[in-house]
């Protein structure tokens, strides 16, 4: 996500939170949450001005959120690796954009020799829906996964990955599969944050009861304590956003064995990027070769088993 609330960094959720105090007085608590919702995710609809189009191998998926007939449904990504046994990664993004806003980060998580499904959640893109709430994000989030897992039903080739807004997402699921035995190889958040109250606090009034106000919690420090599964958190040191000690703070929080990279000049959106050698190599160290491919070893072994020959 680019940013959580409006752009001016010493404002950004002081109107939030005016709003907030205002709206709970003035209309009551049905126009508060949808007032918070829509502050929050900031949704929009349309393509990114820098989206092109999607490459030719990416299948547009539609998954329905429940069996029900008339479920709504959510629009996806689906970019398989070229080795049908490459690990996937379950892509989660945060806040404003939707997919076609994130095809930069999703084409580098390919470069590190993943497989990516991606979904927007409810309200945002082509799925259906008007405006997210925390409740279905997590829903949405859910849907998409059993779908992954259908795809692919070896846990030891499945990753969780979520992006600033999307990281309190991809926690809130690895925390629910926690209870299922071994559902996924690992769990990657990367410029995300401890609760939504928090930045709230950190970017307003730090008088101001935001835990009391919020109806939107995204309490990842809480969740993230029980994830069972291997945790690495990655944050950009110059990101102007969401500040790097809330990573530091669920770094501390997350059960073994995890790890922490803190990319120097990473910002908000560009860490991935910045720190491209760093990022995979934590991704080696913490969870083996075997999940992530060198590059140039897709290659190498098609050439010994002929499977780029004619």
């Amino acid at each position: 996500m680019k940013r959580l609330f409006p752009s001016r960094p010493g404002a950004k959720l002081a109107g939030v939170a005016a709003l907030v105090l205002l709206t709970a007085f003035a209309a009551g608590c049905a126009t508060l949450e949808q007032k918070e919702r829509e502050l929050t995710f900031r949704v929009v609809k349309s393509d990114a001005g820098w989206y092109s189009g999607l490459p030719a191998q990416v299948q547009d998926l539609y998954l329905p959120v429940s069996s029900a007939p008339d479920a709504p449904r959510i629009n996806a990504w689906w970019w398989p690796d070229d080795d049908p046994g490459a690990p996937v990664t379950y892509y989660l993004h945060g806040a404003r954009w939707n997919l076609t806003g994130h095809l930069r980060r999703i084409e580098q998580l390919r470069g590190f020799g993943f497989s990516v499904l991606a979904i927007d959640y409810r309200g945002f893109g082509k799925s259906d829906g008007e405006l997210p709430s925390e409740a279905t994000v997590y829903e949405d989030a859910r849907a998409g996964w059993e779908w992954l897992v259908a795809r692919q039903p070896d846990p030891a080739r499945r990753f969780i990955y979520g992006h600033s807004l999307g990281g309190a997402v991809a926690i809130d699921l690895a925390a629910r599969l926690a209870g299922s035995g071994v559902q996924a190889r690992g769990l990657i958040v990367e410029s995300t944050f401890t609760t939504l109250a928090d930045i709230a606090a950190e970017m307003t009034f730090r008088w101001l009861p935001t835990d009391l106000i919020l109806t939107q919690k995204f309490d990842s420090i809480a969740k993230i304590r029980k994830v069972a599964m291997p945790v690495l958190v990655v944050h950009g040191v110059d990101d102007r956003f969401v500040p790097a000690r809330f990573s530091e703070a669920l770094y501390a929080a997350a059960p073994t064995p995890k790890k922490l990279l803190l990319i120097e000049n990473g910002s908000h959106n560009n860490s991935m990027w910045t720190g491209n050698g760093a990022y995979r190599q934590a991704l080696i160290d913490l969870f083996g070769h075997d999940a992530v491919p060198q590059p140039g070893a897709r290659i190498a072994r098609a050439g010994r088993e002929g499977s780029l020959l004619p």
